[in-house]
């Protein structure tokens, strides 16, 4: 969808009320530029060394003198008076300040909205000739704090996660028009993020139209996207690379746990005898139904239960699979629910290892930031063990272009993955 620029050659289900029709649709305004300049943000000494370091947060208790404007974009000093550049000032948040500009000689403009998302969306430029839906905007990773743009054909679907980046919500629709030649906008601003922000939640259509339902072409295989109340902003983007990844190397009788709407079920279908999708919700199975006709494949079974109990009962009756994909949801949604996922995570990991036949392939992903690569390794290395089985590494995967994880910014990073090999 991306179309030239006019002024460069350069180029969890959260259901809310409200049509495709509603907001500002098809009202084109000239947008209103947060005031800048009016007011400064001090920081202590940690703070700036933070700054300093590379990392775009700081937290209330670095504050040493907050700006007397409300939520927007600030000037940030350090308290001798050295310019740390511009941030977006949230006065509510724990997280108060996020610098999106570390020359604080420019000018944070519609001209400097334009051209940042101008350069994060022209990073995108290949992933157009295999896939229409992708992340054009990954917050902190493309320098743009609490912001997420996602692709679905035609359609954008925005977050604006924090108070300081819903004040520039107007500029920002209005660069995103000009630069992708969208025919809609639509707000997800239903992440539990926007509490934190003393922001409402809600679902809002801020420009044009977009469909309640968006066909996904991603290499070949085609399924529905649901922007207005599917998960996350519609789909899993981020885990695209990795269906491709197992869905080439898929064989015999393959195994989709967690399917969800199945989007790594259609992939190992491609090439696998005969593919189980397993969820615990019928509605998604409905969908992986859908998503099998949509492709004309007539191998994907769609077994409703949970994964751990399918898995154990599969086991006892002697089943094997030559491909399993293990995709949960984040188990470790904060820092204390750690030790709990590390169990979940082994137990549903060995369960797929007792399962996998001699020379089978096993998928295994988390999309736990809580849950670093460490710890992640420590899981599947214990799950091995206990399976008393031997599992060769084959591949480390990580987050894909369109979702970049800025190695001194770790909160950019929350997905891994591992394609391991049954040896025996």
């Amino acid at each position: 969808m991306h179309r030239p620029d006019r002024r460069s050659s350069s180029r969890s289900r959260t259901g809310r009320s409200g049509g495709p029709h509603g907001g500002e649709a098809g009202r084109a305004r000239e947008p209103r530029v947060a005031a800048v300049g009016g007011d400064v943000a001090v920081v202590n000494r940690k703070g700036a060394q933070r700054l300093r370091g590379g990392h775009p947060w700081v937290f209330r208790s670095d504050v040493e003198r907050a700006p007397a404007l409300p939520a927007g974009v600030v000037r940030v000093e350090e308290s001798n008076g050295t310019p740390l550049g511009w941030a977006l000032w949230s006065p509510r948040s724990e997280i108060s300040l996020r610098r999106i500009e570390a020359d604080a000689s420019r000018t944070i403009d519609a001209a400097w909205w334009h051209d940042t998302l101008r350069t994060a969306i022209a990073r995108r430029a290949p992933l157009a000739a295999e896939a229409n839906a992708y992340r054009l905007v990954h917050g902190e990773g493309d320098g743009l704090p609490s912001l997420v743009v996602d692709q679905y054909g035609e359609s954008l679907v925005v977050q604006l996660l924090s108070a300081g980046l819903d004040a520039q919500t107007e500029t920002i629709v209005a660069s995103l028009r000009e630069l992708t030649g969208c025919t809609g906008i639509l707000a997800r601003n239903d992440p539990a993020a926007r509490d934190r922000e003393g922001l409402p939640r809600e679902v809002k259509l801020l420009f044009g139209e977009v469909p309640k339902v968006i066909e996904v072409l991603e290499h070949g295989v085609r399924y529905l996207a649901a922007p207005w109340d599917g998960q996350k902003t519609g789909a899993f983007l981020d885990q695209r690379e990795n269906r491709v990844l197992i869905g080439r190397l898929a064989r015999g009788r393959a195994l989709d746990c967690f399917a969800y709407h199945g989007s790594f079920a259609l992939h190992l279908a491609r090439q696998a005898d005969h593919v189980s999708a397993v969820d615990v919700s019928a509605p998604a199975l409905a969908r992986v139904h859908e998503h099998a006709e949509r492709n004309g494949l007539r191998n994907i079974e769609p077994v409703e239960g949970d994964a751990f109990d399918v898995l154990r009962a599969w086991h006892r009756e002697g089943r094997q699979f030559d491909t399993i994909v293990v995709d949960p949801p984040a188990f470790a949604k904060t820092r204390g629910a750690l030790d709990g996922a590390m169990r979940g995570y082994k137990d549903i990991n060995l369960q797929a290892m007792k399962l996998l036949a001699p020379g089978g392939l096993l998928f295994t992903a988390s999309c736990s930031f809580h849950l670093s690569r460490g710890l992640f390794f420590d899981m599947l290395s214990e799950a091995v063990a206990d399976s008393g089985r031997r599992f060769a590494l084959r591949t480390i995967t990580g987050q894909p272009l369109d979702h970049p994880e800025l190695i001194n910014v770790p909160e950019t990073g929350y997905l891994k993955g591992a394609l391991l090999e049954a040896m025996g």
